[in-house]
């Protein structure tokens, strides 16, 4: 079933998110994950540092996945370039596990989607730091790979084109697939204690990397004095306690917030209408946010003008449950693309996310996406289960 064709209520479709180590070695995984309810599995195909719990699985408890990996098979004559993705050397030894995975999966009558995470790499952001995210003081994000440098593009559609080449799969799920900025949850973060506002942060989440220099200058845009600003409004923040503004049309006026914004919609497609280009007919699920601020996992655009093929957007409905919904309703309202809610069950008060589902649905999401299916305790998985039964009341 397409996502374009389920506007048939009844057809929602439920998903889990899991990880490759959590299926690959452990028999009873996959039959698992089916006895859950879902109908969908996404699962790591590229992805980026982790320390996860693995509560089932018979032959570990903790992987600490020490940098991005790929887990489908590598093909070293197929990667060009100063970008190359490393293998994991964690969990247990195969060197095939996304398609271990996916078989054992597919075996237990699992649909799967390959989850790509494309921009976020710590270890190759620190071998070529001129590839990633620079800030107005000319600051490098090591985990930021930018995706205006076309050597980053060329590394992104060369991780999508070896997993179409190789294995069978319906989607891809595309996160990270624009800019990542100034927050990240990794080191042991002291950053907090400055207390930017979301304004001064999306400041310092500006790239001005040479590629996004000319973006921005062929936008008309004078960048040196565009530092300069950023620069003034953030150190404004931090030194003097001045607010930046509610947004970065308040802090650098609304024409070059809209240059800003602009120039991100443009690499964002540009990518996508690439990955498209690749996929074979797959359908093209996009992490993403309706306000282009925004920077991180799920990339912020306008839904209403963003013109890349997309079959989904995927809209993380994690916190509180009226705001997941607002978005929802919100991002219904502008956009004829479907939307796929993506809730979490590790928060506190997962009990509700059976109802937070029905009302999401209710609010216009055309399917669900629970996460995560490796590292729920038994009650949270218990409220997945209790979530995907609604296909058969509600959806």
């Amino acid at each position: 079933m397409k996502i374009a064709d389920a506007g048939d209520p009844s057809m929602v479709r439920h998903g889990a998110f899991a990880y490759t180590w959590d299926i690959v070695g452990d028999p009873a995984a996959a039959e698992r994950i089916a006895g859950l309810g879902v109908s969908t599995v996404t699962l790591q195909a590229a992805y980026h540092s982790v320390r996860a719990t693995t509560p089932w699985h018979p032959r570990h408890r903790i992987v600490q996945a020490d940098h991005a990996a790929a887990y489908f098979r590598l093909r070293p004559e197929r990667w060009r370039g100063r970008l190359r993705p490393y293998p994991p050397s964690w969990g247990v030894p195969d060197e095939d596990r996304f398609g271990a995975a996916l078989a054992a999966l597919t075996r237990a009558g699992l649909r799967t989607e390959a989850w790509l995470v494309l921009t976020h790499s710590s270890v190759l952001g620190r071998e070529a730091p001129d590839l990633t995210v620079r800030n107005a003081y000319g600051e490098s994000y090591p985990y930021a790979l930018c995706p205006a440098q076309p050597a980053v593009h060329d590394y992104a559609l060369t991780l999508v084109r070896e997993v179409c080449e190789q294995y069978d799969v319906p989607a891809l799920m595309l996160e990270a697939c624009g800019w990542l900025g100034a927050e990240h949850a990794g080191h042991h973060e002291k950053t907090s204690g400055a207390h930017l506002s979301a304004c001064g942060k999306a400041l310092l989440s500006l790239c001005l990397c040479p590629a996004c220099r000319a973006g921005l200058a062929g936008r008309g845009l004078d960048v040196e004095e565009l530092a300069r600003d950023v620069r003034a409004a953030v150190d404004g923040e931090l030194q003097q306690g001045v607010p930046a503004g509610t947004s970065l049309g308040d802090a650098l006026g609304r024409e070059r917030a809209q240059a800003l914004y602009d120039h991100r919609g443009h690499v964002i497609a540009g990518l996508v209408r690439a990955v498209a280009a690749l996929a074979g007919g797959r359908e093209l699920l996009l992490m993403a946010t309706d306000d282009p601020q925004v920077t991180g996992p799920d990339v912020g655009i306008d839904l209403a003008s963003f013109d890349a093929p997309v079959d989904a957007y995927v809209l993380k409905c994690w916190g509180q449950e009226e705001a997941a919904l607002t978005q929802v309703k919100a991002a219904a309202s502008r956009t004829e693309i479907p939307l796929v809610a993506n809730l979490t069950v590790l928060e506190d008060g997962h009990a509700r996310i059976p109802a937070l589902a029905a009302d999401l649905v209710a609010g216009g999401a055309r399917q669900l996406r629970y996460y995560h299916a490796g590292l729920g305790s038994p009650a949270r998985l218990a409220s997945v289960r209790a979530a995907a039964r609604l296909k058969e009341r509600q959806c």
